[in-house]
């Protein structure tokens, strides 16, 4: 509520300043390169990838992984998420 006498009314400018942007995408811990043999049998770990955020802590943030649309009804790849980033 506003006071009736305008003399106690004040007013400020403020101004925020964002110090911190999140700058850093998401991005895999490291480089990447997977092989599946010839013998793999069905259901074989093949590759496990972490991710990182340079902009969270290490345990601030969960990713979760998908297989690219094009590859999602293949029946010869699964992707398991183990809860671990």
């Amino acid at each position: 509520l506003l006071p009736d006498n305008p003399s106690q009314v004040g007013s400020v400018s403020v101004t925020v300043k964002v110090l911190d942007v999140n700058d850093n995408a998401p991005e895999f811990a490291r480089f990447y390169e997977a092989f599946v043999c010839e013998n793999a049998k069905a259901g074989q770990l093949i590759q496990t990838v972490s991710a990182i955020d340079r902009d969270d802590p290490q345990d601030g943030q969960h990713f979760y992984y998908s297989l690219a649309p094009e590859a999602a009804n293949n029946p010869n790849f699964t992707l398991r998420d183990n809860q671990g980033n």
